[in-house]
């Protein structure tokens, strides 16, 4: 619903003032978008190629597990699993990108660390370890991905009501409504022009028949008319 404002200039001026306000939100808003769409397509291309390495880092993870299953038995090697500690060195940082804070992981290291004896362990086992080890920094590569592609998703939506927002109403009523009160104002000053020209043809009227007056007057300085 359009706002009902009085049509006084100090009105209009505070209408001009919030028009130029939302014309400069709607262009920082416009470049926050851009910049957010060009982020946004950059790591969807990265989130594309990293699907991709996932199947086939786990395809060959598998194959070193099959491996390793063939070589110790199942059961020795999902001891030898369970002997290897979960990891701790996850290291998360945020960085912000037009105020969108995007996750930023840290790789971790894909080496072999003894975590189980080398007794009764063959090469097959630490392949499929250091198999399994590729998998972890791949997905973690990908979780970093697709929370920022969610992320600047959901910022982009946002600021993309915002601007329709700007374009379509606020900007679009304060424009009317200016208009309306400038024409208004406009109109008051021709009513105001046109009376004061009346009232002026008035007193020089006025001022032309006491004038014309005085002259007929008889001079009451030189004596009385006589008949």
């Amino acid at each position: 619903m359009a706002r009902k404002m009085a049509p006084t200039r100090g009105n209009l001026v505070a209408l001009q003032k919030s028009m130029t306000q939302a014309s400069s939100g709607h262009d920082l808003l416009e470049q926050k978008r851009q910049v957010l769409m060009m982020e946004l397509v950059r790591h969807i291309d990265s989130a594309r190629d990293l699907q991709r390495e996932v199947v086939g880092v786990f395809d060959e993870a598998y194959k070193s597990l099959r491996r390793a299953n063939l070589s110790l038995g199942i059961d020795t090697v999902e001891d030898m699993a369970n002997s290897v500690p979960a990891t701790d060195e996850l290291v998360v940082r945020l960085r912000s990108v037009m105020g969108v804070e995007i996750p930023d992981i840290d790789e971790i290291d894909c080496s072999i660390k003894p975590s189980y004896s080398f007794m009764g362990s063959t090469g097959a086992m630490d392949e499929a370890y250091c198999a399994f080890r590729r998998v972890l920094g791949t997905l973690l590569k990908l979780a970093e991905v697709e929370t920022s592609v969610y992320r600047l998703a959901v910022q982009i939506r946002r600021t993309h009501r915002r601007v329709n927002a700007l374009e379509k109403v606020v900007i679009p009523s304060n424009r009317a409504e200016s208009a309306f009160i400038a024409g208004v104002l406009e109109e008051g000053e021709r009513e105001d022009f046109v009376r004061m020209k009346i009232a002026k043809g008035s007193r020089e009227r006025k001022k032309r028949d006491s004038e014309a007056l005085a002259r007929e007057k008889p001079d009451t300085a030189n004596g009385r008319k006589i008949k």
